[in-house]
């Protein structure tokens, strides 16, 4: 029974004994954790999704104002991070004025790792469509795609040991990465790279990297970022790329060095 299973709220991986069918013994193998984290605003519950246990204030801050929980930093007035015996609760205080829109709108949803919209409870729920367009329509050069593509893998030092995490990357206009964040879920891995940019003083110049397929919600995140540009490593879907046209996102998918494909706006990348 799942209240049975041992939760290793500590570690974003553990060693376990496996037996390879080219190995002749036992050997020791790097193991992802995912652990049930909760998000609880003001004292009230409103999600928990399956990921890994790290950079939390990072996915704190992001996922709130990713789903639009808040509108900036100054909404969130403290995070404590408590780790209880089945998981993480995630205790955010926010603004009276956020909290009661919160409350408005809200709603339940159990989050898994393959899906960022799993539990809404209406249609009208499953699509959170930003309220504002890309503002910033940055030009980027191949040559620094290219660059940061050809970085990327030396930076996921939790995919190295586990090969079972995503990682979202934040490079600047010269395609030097300058913060990337894993997780065993892609849109986790999203909304702790978000978190991180907010905290940092987000500017706008560069672009995000998904080691994922770009999928709805990957778009709705970055559009709420303010991000003018998202690369994804494997294909988009169908309403990714309506959506990042709607929202003037440029969507840029199966970029893997020295080829790329480019679904909107693609008078932004240039070749020099």
């Amino acid at each position: 029974m799942a209240q049975d299973l041992f939760i290793d709220t500590e570690h974003s991986f553990k060693t376990y004994e496996v037996l390879k069918s080219n190995a002749k013994a036992v050997e020791k193998d790097d193991i992802a954790e995912e652990v049930p984290i909760a998000f609880v605003y003001n004292g009230i519950s409103h999600a928990v999704m399956l990921a890994s246990p790290s950079d939390l204030e990072d996915f704190a801050l992001g996922f709130s104002f990713s789903e639009g929980i808040v509108e900036n930093k100054s909404d969130i007035y403290g995070i404590e991070i408590v780790h209880q015996p089945k998981g993480i609760e995630l205790q955010i205080e926010i603004t009276s004025a956020r909290f009661q829109s919160l409350k408005d709108k809200r709603r339940n949803l159990l989050g898994r790792t393959g899906c960022g919209l799993c539990g809404a409870e209406t249609l009208d729920q499953a699509l959170r469509l930003p309220e504002k367009k890309i503002d910033i329509t940055l030009t980027i050069k191949e040559t620094a795609i290219i660059k940061a593509l050809e970085a990327l893998h030396t930076t996921q030092s939790l995919q190295k040991k586990t090969g079972a995490t995503h990682a979202c990357a934040w490079a600047n206009e010269q395609g030097e990465i300058q913060l990337v964040r894993e997780d065993v879920g892609r849109h986790n891995a999203l909304d702790k790279l978000i978190g991180a940019l907010q905290k940092k003083g987000f500017n706008g110049k560069g672009f995000v990297i998904t080691t994922s397929r770009a999928s709805y919600e990957m778009v709705q995140k970055t559009v709420m970022l303010g991000a003018s540009t998202l690369i994804a490593i494997s294909a988009p879907t169908g309403l990714a790329i309506r959506s990042a046209l709607k929202y003037g996102l440029c969507l840029i998918g199966f970029a893997r060095v020295p080829q790329y494909v480019i679904y909107t706006f693609t008078e932004r990348v240039t070749k020099n």
